[in-house]
């Protein structure tokens, strides 16, 4: 989002970038005042998530994040914009509200006031359809499955056929979170249930969409969107290749000295290791990954958040610390463009998301995916 911010800002218009209260606050103690200062024509401004207020360095509980903004957000809002629209802001009127899938509920608001009102969406085409089309695969009795244990490659390898706008789909190839079993069938975005109208489906009544991708990987996918009664769909990728170098940051963790450790590597000798922002384990899981990458033999910089481990700090052996002191580094946060544009880069493995393989592919590194489940 802040990506597409400074593509706008690049192209003369004024722009009002809106955070959390929580984000906000976390932003300011890691970097400072400054950090939210803004540019000239570049704003920041907030509104309450409706979660409890907390000076905690962790990332909220996604699902509840969610639920709390599409039945909080919408109120603080609309003040905003009535405040943004104001005679003495100093600044020109909104004339367009430009929000990410999750803050759907930001498209009542902008309607009110007579705005276009356009969606971001951060991830793929082929992701956003197959959201879609959910519904076909409860109707087929494909999901929600009643346990782990019937993901078999058999099962995942189902064909699914006369998927509209897809070619040649199976199960497996469905966006990863109609695996989980009910009555945990969630994710980051909704609650997803035979009968619910889900943010994929209120897409249909923004002003236009914009996604994270180009026309020569997914254009005909993009096409389908369009099929499906979406609104006009401009592909507007790769964001991290097309977007302005900026000192505007949301990195909400201090990052490490990273950049100096990996001069000294020798060119595509290091694995860089990070889950994101959001993907969390249990500290076995972070044990076993720790003893993978030692008996890798390789170079590697492994990324720990703060709280990677869910509820609990993240504690590695020892003896794995002794046997990797001489070829890995273990940080809590760096700065992943750079690391990806950086020579000693060979392999960047990651959870399976889309943002972190634009970027990879943007640096040029191949990509290693994990399709994370925290709670199996």
């Amino acid at each position: 989002m802040l990506d597409v911010a400074t593509m706008l800002h690049a192209c003369g218009f004024d722009v009002t970038f809106v955070n959390t209260e929580y984000n906000h606050a976390r932003l300011v103690r890691a970097w400072g005042a400054a950090a939210v200062a803004g540019v000239p024509g570049f704003r920041f401004a907030t509104i309450p998530d409706g979660l409890p207020s907390s000076d905690d360095e962790v990332t909220q509980d996604v699902p509840s994040l969610c639920k709390s903004t599409e039945e909080t957000c919408l109120g603080p809002f609309r003040r905003l914009l009535a405040e943004l629209n104001g005679p003495a802001t100093g600044h020109p009127p909104v004339t367009c509200v430009v929000a990410d899938a999750l803050m759907d509920f930001s498209m009542e608001a902008a309607k009110e006031l007579g705005l276009p009102y356009v969606q971001l969406w951060t991830s793929s085409a082929i992701s956003f359809v197959g959201y879609c089309h959910y519904r076909l695969l409860f109707e087929r009795g494909l999901a929600p499955i009643k346990d782990v244990k019937q993901l078999t490659d058999e099962y995942l390898d189902t064909p699914v056929e006369d998927v509209p706008g897809l070619r040649n789909m199976r199960f497996r190839d469905f966006p990863t979170f109609i695996r989980s079993p009910a009555p945990r069938l969630r994710n980051m975005f909704w609650t997803v249930r035979p009968g619910s109208v889900t943010i994929t489906e209120r897409s249909v009544g923004a002003s236009a969409m914009i996604v994270n991708t180009f026309g020569d990987l997914e254009g005909e996918v993009v096409a389908a969107t369009e099929a499906l009664g979406m609104p006009k769909v401009y592909a507007i990728g790769p964001l991290p290749l097309l977007a302005p170098s900026s000192n505007i940051s949301m990195r909400l963790w201090k990052q490490q000295g990273c950049l100096p450790w990996l001069h000294g590597k020798a060119r595509g000798s290091v694995v860089y290791v990070n889950f994101g922002s959001i993907t969390v384990m249990n500290n076995q899981q972070l044990v076993e990954f720790a003893w993978g990458l030692a008996k890798s033999g390789r170079h590697f910089l492994w990324i720990i958040r703060p709280d990677l481990v869910k509820g609990n700090t993240a504690v590695l052996p020892p003896e794995f610390s002794a046997e990797t002191a001489e070829r890995g580094l273990v940080a809590s946060w760096c700065p992943q463009q750079q690391v990806l544009n950086h020579p000693a880069v060979g392999a960047f493995l990651t959870h399976n998301d889309w943002n972190s393989m634009m970027e990879s592919m943007c640096g040029g590194v191949p990509v290693i995916s994990w399709p994370f489940f925290a709670d199996q």
